[in-house]
């Protein structure tokens, strides 16, 4: 008895004969710009791990973390040590000096400060500010906690020294390298609430400490895979076959996007295998084949 199917039933084997011809490239990038884009982070929705998504965006060529407080290109991605360096556009520098609001972390962003971040408060108010006054957490002071490190001295001078904040006039004394420990996960400074103009940050003095002009300023964020701080062993082997990590459904489920532009929810072996298996088709006798042997092969089973 000669079996019928239905040509319903042969969508599925038909179209998944046509997707690698007519797909042609990879829905998550492997690069931003300059960049290299990695596990955990992505050019777009769907790509990298959902829980970056909403502050790591690729626009336009441009790597871009989003608090906020404001939009701060990514300059570096350090993936063996897990750290993300970005600059503040309003922030103050040796050869700058410009107001700022401030910065702030969002308090479920899967970032924390790293530990080699130096902040800098500049032109702070002496009289007003509470940066010069101790915080207490008990009526008789026995809890008092400094925000400003009395070691950070010679930081204010270097940085006070520099051109385009000397010609500002500003006492030494308006300076406060910034050290609170009381502000939570989210470490946020608002500069109006602690009558300040302007801060710096910078994450390595680059060997010479006494020159500020050489300082790499910026803000250097540490991050984390998940608890454990584990790699995942399945994105790992998608990227080992040439895959990019990303996500789909409602359950933002593991999916690897291989080069083909074919999505799988394991690696990419054996999808280059067979997409370029398929290739080899219209080399020889032009992609117009693949239409009158689908349906052949329709007529066959029917």
């Amino acid at each position: 008895m000669k079996l019928k199917h239905s040509p319903i039933t042969l969508l599925p084997f038909i179209s998944f004969i046509f997707l690698p011809s007519l797909v042609s490239s990879q829905a998550c990038q492997r690069t931003c710009g300059n960049l290299l884009i990695k596990y955990p982070f992505g050019t777009g929705p769907g790509c990298g791990d959902p829980r970056f998504q909403q502050y790591v965006t690729c626009d336009q060529e441009k790597l871009t973390l989003t608090t906020h407080t404001g939009n701060y290109p990514i300059t570096n991605i350090d993936y063996s040590n897990q750290v993300m360096y970005i600059s503040d556009p309003s922030m103050s520098t040796c050869s700058c000096s410009q107001p700022s609001k401030g910065f702030g972390l969002d308090w479920d962003a899967p970032f924390s400060f790293a530990d080699d971040n130096v902040f800098t408060l500049l032109d702070c108010s002496t009289t007003s500010s509470p940066i010069f006054r101790s915080n207490s957490y008990n009526v008789d002071n026995s809890s008092a906690v400094p925000l400003c490190d009395k070691q950070g001295a010679p930081i204010c001078s270097y940085l006070y020294s520099c051109r385009a904040i000397s010609m500002l006039n500003l006492p030494i004394s308006t300076c406060c390298v910034y050290t609170p420990v009381d502000l939570g996960p989210s470490f946020e400074f608002n500069l109006q609430k602690l009558q300040c103009s302007s801060y710096s940050g910078f994450y390595s003095f680059s060997g010479q400490e006494s020159n500020p002009d050489n300082w790499k300023y910026g803000i250097s964020l540490k991050y984390k895979f998940n608890v454990y701080n584990d790699y995942p062993k399945p994105c790992a082997d998608c990227e080992k076959s040439n895959g990019v990590c990303g996500y789909t459904g409602s359950y933002n489920s593991f999916v690897c996007n291989c080069p083909n532009g074919l999505k799988t929810t394991s690696t990419c072996f054996f999808v280059s295998s067979f997409s370029n298996g398929l290739r080899l088709l219209p080399l020889q006798t032009g992609t117009s084949l693949l239409y009158p042997l689908a349906w052949i092969l329709a007529m066959v089973l029917l």
